[in-house]
């Protein structure tokens, strides 16, 4: 009898197209010049979707974002900003605003690692990934609400106010050694999306967290 790999048909078929689900709807998502925001963010704009890049430092990545959405027939802008800082978040939803007038999808994407062993990790470290990583979360989730209950609800657009998608980890329950301030970070994301949506579903706003592992 032959293998069952003798049984597996080849697929060269190229990838099913996106379909334009999303279509004059606007999003924001941070830390969106490379990895999972960058993936997040393109694939909105071929959703069709207008998205507002974030970036912090790798403004060559934003730009390449930036140019793929457009390239999928969507718009997009770049706009540099510490998602830790209060004001420099308060800044980056007015840019949201004034380039597309309202905001429909946040997805508060930014995060950094700061590794060390607890007895050797310093003040810093711990405190700088409790700031990008929660901190700055809780931050562009409170601008996202106060938008959301500000626009209301366009059917025409969506049946939500708004959606809110946290980005937590797999690491939000599962422990890491070496990695205790990240681990805390995301632990934290969890129960804050939870405590989120308990307040604003009535509202009509979705509030979800993705808990990836390694990509």
């Amino acid at each position: 009898m032959g293998s069952e790999n003798d049984y597996i048909v080849p697929n060269d078929s190229p990838p099913a197209p996106i379909h334009r689900v999303l279509k004059g709807q606007k999003a924001l998502v941070t830390g969106a010049s490379k990895g999972l925001g960058q993936a997040i963010a393109m694939g909105f704009g071929q959703a069709g979707a207008d998205v507002l890049v974030n970036y912090y430092s790798d403004e060559a990545g934003a730009r390449q974002t930036a140019q793929s959405i457009e390239e999928s027939g969507a718009k997009a802008v770049i706009c540099k900003a510490d998602t830790a800082k209060e004001d420099e978040v308060k800044a980056m939803f007015q840019c949201m605003i004034d380039a597309f007038g309202r905001l429909d999808i946040c997805v508060p994407n930014s995060g950094i690692q700061l590794n060390a062993r607890i007895d050797e990790m310093t003040l810093a470290q711990w405190q700088r990934v409790i700031d990008v990583n929660l901190t700055g979360q809780f931050l562009c989730a409170r601008e996202a609400v106060r938008l959301f209950k500000k626009q209301g609800i366009d059917r025409s657009i969506s049946y939500a106010a708004g959606k809110l998608i946290f980005m937590s980890s797999v690491h939000d329950i599962i422990p890491w050694e070496g990695h205790a301030n990240y681990a805390a970070a995301k632990g934290g994301i969890l129960l804050l999306m939870k405590s989120v949506a308990q307040e604003v579903a009535h509202l009509h706003i979705r509030v979800n967290a993705i808990s990836p592992g390694a990509i």
